[in-house]
Parts: structure tokens; C-alpha cells; sequence
């Protein structure tokens, strides 16, 4: 299994998830059909099948005229599988926030058992961050990122948006004695493209919206309660200029 970061606009990702014995292909949130299908064929794979994090048009917009099908064809629900290729399984994650259709995909290649794969979080989970309450509450954010957290720890995280660098200035204000959030700075000072180089488990290192239960973050949002913590961030996050 390999995946292929494609920047498709000025922050937004699609991406090619691989099955490289059988040279296929699954794009995830294709928007710009033709930078997605150049990385295809420099890469010598065929394109079957299209997999959406969530129906907003950056994301599901490029649907009908990669496959010429409408904005989704089968719709997936929490805990369905399919396969891409002979040999890559993907297991869907509800994660209604966002969104209220917002699933994440947890990819694994079932040929190299000792590895924890890959997880697609669209616009749920960023690196150093997550995505805003467009459909949801603060308590479905927490529940979301919360099932996410559940992967193991060297799962890959594959996100939406380049928004790292705003992500980890936002957590300075807020943990700035965690020595995690001055690893993320120097990943984002050092990498233009920062998507697949931060885990699951660095994640719950370094990101302040899977970290409600630390004393620091909790003094910073003056609350306490998971959900008001979360809400608090939120609302601390929009409003931020850094």
C-alpha cells in the first residue's frame, strides 16, 4: 500500500491510495480532475474507484467528472468495509461533526500485517488541529476525534488541508510548555507538505483538541467539561490571527 499526496487547490488534498501489486488505484477527494489523473499516470496506476470524506465541494466536487457519477454512488456507513485492489482493506469511521456525513477511512494493506495503515480524516482531524462545528456540536467533535483516537498509535494521518502551520501557532497560545507542540513547529518550518508525516499518536501528543483533559488547556478555555472545553477551543480557534 502507498499513498500519494496530490495538492489539488491552494491548501486542499486528494490523494491516491495504491495497491501497487495490482497497480490500483483508489483517489480519496478528488476535486481537479486532471491533477489527480497526471499524478495517476506518472505513478502507472489505473484509477477504480473514488472514496469522499465528505460532501463539501472542495472535496466531492471532482466526482462527476473523474467517474461521470453524480456526488456518490454507494453510500458507506460506520463500520463498512470494502477492499481497493487485492489487497488494501478499508474499514469507514462515522465522524459527524464537520459535517454531518463526515467518515473518516482507515486503510490497511492486509499483505504486511505488522502495519497500522493509514487514516483519510477529510476535514475532521487536522495535523495540530480540527475541522469547525459547520453541522455538529462540540460533543460530536469530541466523540469523533475520540474514535480516531482508538487507532493504534502508528497509524498515518492523512488530512484535508494544509493548515498545519496556523494549527501549531494557535497551540503555542494555548500549551506553550508542551514540548510536542515545538515538535510540530519545527515539521511545519521544515516541510511545505506536512500531511502524512504526523500519526495518531503524535496527534494526541500535540494536538490541543485531543488533549481536553490536560490542566493547561483546560486553565486556557476556563472550563472543565470535555464539551465545553471543545467549544471553547473552537470558538478560541476561529477568532484566532496569529
Amino acid at each position: 500500500m502507498r499513498v500519494v499526496p496530490v495538492l489539488v487547490s491552494a491548501d486542499n488534498y486528494a490523494y491516491l491510495l495504491i495497491d501497487e501489486p495490482t497497480r490500483k488505484a483508489a483517489v480519496v477527494d478528488v476535486l481537479d480532475v486532471e491533477k489527480v489523473q497526471a499524478v495517476a499516470d506518472k505513478e502507472g496506476v489505473s484509477i477504480v474507484a473514488g472514496i469522499t470524506t465528505h460532501h463539501h465541494q472542495d472535496h466531492s466536487g471532482g466526482n462527476k467528472a473523474c467517474f461521470d457519477v453524480p456526488a456518490k454512488t454507494h453510500l458507506v456507513e460506520d463500520g463498512g468495509e470494502f477492499t481497493v485492489g487485492d489487497n488494501i482493506h478499508v474499514r469507514c469511521l462515522a465522524t459527524p461533526c464537520h459535517t454531518k456525513d463526515s467518515i473518516c477511512f482507515h486503510a490497511t494493506d492486509t499483505s504486511i500485517k505488522s502495519q497500522s495503515g493509514g487514516v483519510f480524516t477529510g476535514d475532521t482531524l487536522f495535523l495540530g488541529g480540527c475541522g469547525r462545528f459547520f453541522e455538529g456540536t462540540a460533543e460530536q467533535m469530541h466523540a469523533s476525534l475520540s474514535k480516531l483516537a482508538a487507532l493504534p498509535d502508528d497509524t498515518v494521518v492523512y488530512n484535508g488541508h494544509e493548515y498545519t502551520a496556523g494549527n501549531v501557532a494557535f497551540a503555542k497560545t494555548i500549551e506553550p510548555e508542551n514540548p510536542a507542540v515545538g515538535r510540530l513547529f519545527k515539521l511545519a518550518q521544515e516541510n511545505k507538505v506536512t500531511t502524512g508525516l504526523s500519526t495518531i499518536g503524535d496527534e494526541k501528543e500535540w494536538n490541543v483538541f485531543m488533549r481536553l483533559d490536560k490542566v493547561a488547556i483546560m486553565q486556557a478555555t476556563g472550563a472543565e467539561e470535555p464539551g465545553a472545553v471543545m467549544n471553547k477551543l473552537r470558538e478560541l480557534k476561529n477568532n484566532f490571527r496569529g
